[in-house]
């Protein structure tokens, strides 16, 4: 027969690791969904947030770019873009970068800030030393709609038209 006493012990035990794995939990979710700060701020204060840790998001625009053991990616929050230093192993799981057609992979950068960084030349770069893919890019599907078609065949109709007249215009002045 178990005694009372082991009982008390065995839910205080249970109680103890309930509450340690959710204080764990809860950690992972205020890491993960830290406030990032915008580009804008960076460049406005980088003198309040050099050498400072920073999270920061923004689309992979451009490509990765391969130096030794490191990479150089450019984030663009939509109002600019950020370069960031981050070792190669960060840098396995991406898969698209921002071009034309192509959205980049949305990316979360835990990193140093540096607003003149002597190791790359005294440019505002952050320094990774954690990078998430939050979201896949994608293929962006342009479409031409009817209105597009209409605008475009009426400029390049007034196009040709004022062509013409120069060419008589100019036939006419060397004769």
């Amino acid at each position: 027969m178990i005694s009372h006493k082991s009982q008390v012990t065995s839910l205080k035990l249970k109680l103890f690791l309930i509450c340690f794995l959710l204080g764990i939990w809860n950690l992972g979710v205020v890491t993960v969904f830290a406030q990032s700060i915008s580009s804008a701020d960076l460049i406005a204060n980088a003198k309040a947030h050099d050498g400072k840790i920073v999270e920061y998001e923004g689309e992979l625009i451009g490509s990765v770019l391969g130096r030794g053991d490191f990479v150089w990616l450019n984030l663009n929050d939509g109002a600019n873009a950020i370069g960031v230093w981050a070792p190669c192993s960060m840098a396995q799981d991406i898969r698209r970068a921002g071009s034309y057609g192509v959205r980049g992979d949305w990316l979360g950068v835990s990193g140093v800030f540096h607003r003149a960084c002597v190791e790359h030349g005294g440019g505002l770069d952050i320094h990774a030393y954690g990078l998430i893919v939050l979201q896949e890019g994608s293929v962006v599907h342009e479409t031409i709609t009817r209105k597009k078609v209409l605008l475009l065949s009426l400029f390049l109709g007034v196009l040709a038209c004022l062509l013409i007249i120069h060419i008589l215009q100019t036939r006419r002045s060397s004769r």
